[in-house]
């Protein structure tokens, strides 16, 4: 007895064999997909055709989707870059970098960190002391860093939120090459962050906020230099 693969096989290879018998194609009756009767190959033929074109126009609908989201969040993307370009100093900066985050990107929870920096406020969070791991980890990312857990210490900088969240961002802030600091953001969502995520737009973000900060900015200069 033949199997199935092989019926395939033969009529792949004998495109001509319902020509030569017609009257079997007319009569050939198989089930159909969403109900008990049987129909006419033709029939069938067409549900097919209808089935691949509703899955198309699905998909389509998500491409749609996905093209609107991110045109949404350009836009955002773009905003926070002319609010950043106004600020006319580190504080009026980072208050654009937060506030903005929070009310336009929904991030419930943001930090910075900068370092290397001869900083005008020595008791601002954005200049407390951070391990050297931690600086090194930022130095070496080459992208955001999403996930579920949190890194070296920087669960601490989210204050009595900490022990309630659950996915974590961490973008390097740099001037060139350099690193000279970090914007964390957290969620309480496990899902808001999450390793296989895109940072396109994390990454853009990262570097409006790092051009914005450090216009304002005096590093420190590396003994010697």
């Amino acid at each position: 007895m033949l199997t199935p693969d092989q019926v395939a096989d033969f009529l792949r290879q004998n495109p001509g064999f319902f020509e030569q018998n017609v009257e079997l194609l007319v009569n050939l009756q198989i089930p159909h997909p969403h109900g008990g009767r049987a129909v006419s190959i033709g029939e069938r033929q067409l549900v097919a055709v209808r089935e691949k074109t509703r899955l198309l126009e699905d998909k389509l609908r998500e491409l749609i989707g996905f093209g609107e989201e991110n045109d949404a969040l350009s836009d955002k993307v773009h905003r926070l870059a002319c609010r950043l370009l106004d600020a006319s100093g580190l504080d009026e900066a980072l208050d654009t970098a937060y506030l903005d985050l929070l009310d336009h990107f929904s991030v419930p929870h943001v930090a910075v960190r900068l370092w290397g920096v001869a900083e005008s406020d020595p008791e601002a969070k954005e200049f407390a002391t951070v391990a050297a791991e931690m600086r090194e980890f930022v130095a070496r990312l080459p992208a955001p860093y999403c996930g579920n857990h949190a890194v070296y210490e920087s669960q601490a900088w989210f204050g009595d939120a900490a022990p309630h969240l659950k996915s974590f961002a961490l973008v390097a802030l740099r001037h060139g090459e350099h690193a000279f600091g970090v914007l964390a953001l957290a969620s309480e969502d496990a899902q808001r962050f999450y390793p296989e995520m895109g940072t396109l737009y994390l990454q853009r973000i990262g570097e409006l906020v790092a051009s914005a900060l450090w216009r304002h900015l005096t590093p420190v200069r590396e003994p010697g230099a």
